[in-house]
């Protein structure tokens, strides 16, 4: 239980035992079967059963639902999806429309959800919060990208400009040049959502089946170290994990992120802070920050982890004093009242990222293979749209869900894009990282000078264009 339950401060903060359900031990056949029990792999079971309650769902996850991101991530449930604005570019007003109300209604179809299926998960939609503050550079991107929306036709109900004042009112930075808010986006505690999924679906006549590593899996069956599954359709849902499971890692490699979260604070400190609704924010660094204030008053922060060479993937989450004591920096930074404080939990997880940061969910009826994933750490939302897609996809209806540009005319997985090869990847990114790091030195310095701040920023720029 215990290795379990420490895997994050989400699964500690569990009221339930965390024992494995049966392996599965036997060879059978199903109509469907999903490897992973994580978000994307249980919103496709959910919306299947929906829709086909005759179906036979079979779920294969190696360890316990809740075992991966699922239930490690900052609980950010957004309603968009990454690099948006780039699938959508060329699209009629229309499409983008379609495409839009889709994404921006993702909390609010989670929420319907949890309300039918009576899954409480400390649902809370504050919305988000994308601060400029620590340096003026984030200012001028900040403004740049709200122009951009407002160039695919997104108005004040989407996205709103705040000053410092306004932006007080929710939320009190130390350094604050003002922030974007978008209603679209809500809070939760990651690893009830994954626990009440998997109870969910089992009500409903999925088989889920724990400690049960998939060892390879092809078209119309998987195998396992003690069973095996025939099925009509495979759904391999692994996002961070395709490095195990050939040959998704050519298109989908693991990188980490880190969180920490602080002990409970008091009340008198939250008032100074704000985020009273539950609102999630992040400051507009390339070192890709976020937080929340959890439902038991906790600050959860997060921020860019790593890489590891070969896509290998990254195991032990304990972290090391230096990743905890960058985390400190960085919030402490926008909160000093918080330099101090204590921290009680410091974990981490594997994501999964596309080439060219491009999401993609689809179908290969040839081979009776469907498939969602390369959120780039923003699945907690995407994953429901990804379910909902793949339902659709395998039950072949046309509907506005598999019509979008992220639902990809591929014939089968090896028309996805493939990451270079090895050592392009780990020396790729380890060159942009760095870069990323002497921005950060450079404009974390208010004496830095101007020339050298521009330079900075534009190389970090430039090296962050080359993985798009």
């Amino acid at each position: 239980m215990s290795q379990w339950q420490h895997i994050s401060l989400w699964m500690d903060q569990l009221q339930e035992p965390l024992t494995p359900r049966a392996a599965l031990q036997a060879e059978i056949h199903a109509d469907v079967a999903i490897i992973g029990a994580g978000y994307t792999g249980l919103w496709t079971a959910y919306y299947l059963k929906r829709q086909a309650p005759q179906l036979r769902i079979v779920i294969l996850e190696s360890e316990i639902a809740g075992f991966g991101a699922s239930g490690r991530n900052g609980g950010w449930l957004m309603g968009n999806l990454q690099g948006e604005h780039r699938l959508l570019a060329g699209q009629s007003n229309t499409a983008r429309e379609s495409a839009y109300r889709l994404l921006h209604g993702i909390p609010d179809e989670v929420a319907r959800v949890l309300e039918r299926e009576q899954i409480a998960c400390d649902y809370r939609k504050g919305g988000a919060l994308y601060c400029a503050a620590r340096y003026p550079e984030q200012l001028s991107s900040l403004r740049a990208q709200l122009a951009a929306l407002r160039g695919e036709g997104l108005d004040e109900a989407d996205y709103r400009w705040l000053t410092p004042f306004d932006l007080g009112k929710q939320l009190q930075l130390a350094n604050a040049f003002g922030a974007i808010y978008t209603p679209h986006c809500a809070t939760i505690q990651p690893a009830k959502l994954v626990r009440g999924l998997a109870r969910c679906v089992e009500a409903m006549g999925v088989e889920l089946y724990e400690q049960s590593r998939v060892l390879d899996w092809q078209a119309g069956s998987v195998r396992t170290d003690s069973g095996s599954v025939r099925a009509d359709w495979i759904v391999p849902a692994v996002e961070g994990y395709a490095a195990s499971l050939p040959p998704l890692g050519k298109h989908q490699l693991p990188v980490q992120s880190l969180l920490v979260a602080t002990e409970p604070l008091p009340k008198e400190v939250w008032a100074d802070i704000g985020l009273e609704r539950g609102q999630a924010f992040s400051e507009n660094s390339r070192q890709v920050t976020y937080g929340q204030r959890s439902a038991d008053n906790r600050l959860v922060f997060g921020a860019r982890g790593g890489y590891r060479f070969g896509g290998k993937l990254r195991s032990n989450f304990t972290l090391s004093e230096a990743e905890r004591e960058l985390r400190r920096y960085l919030f402490s930074a926008l909160f000093p009242q918080l330099k101090d404080v204590r921290i009680t939990h410091a974990w981490g997880g594997n994501l999964g990222m596309a080439r060219r940061f491009r999401p993609h969910m689809l179908v290969d009826r040839s081979n009776g293979i469907a498939l969602a994933g390369g959120y780039g750490g923003e699945g907690v939302g995407a994953s429901n749209l990804g379910g909902r897609t793949l339902a659709d996809l395998i039950l072949d209806q046309r509907s506005e869900l598999t019509q979008q540009p992220w639902v990809l005319d591929a014939q089968s997985i090896s028309h996805l894009a493939r990451w270079e090869p090895e050592p392009l990847r780990w020396l790729g990114y380890n060159a942009t990282m760095h870069s990323f790091a002497h921005e950060e030195r450079v404009l974390s310095n208010p004496h830095s000078a101007p020339w050298r701040r521009h330079m900075a920023t534009k190389l970090a720029g430039f090296m962050e264009g080359l993985l798009r």
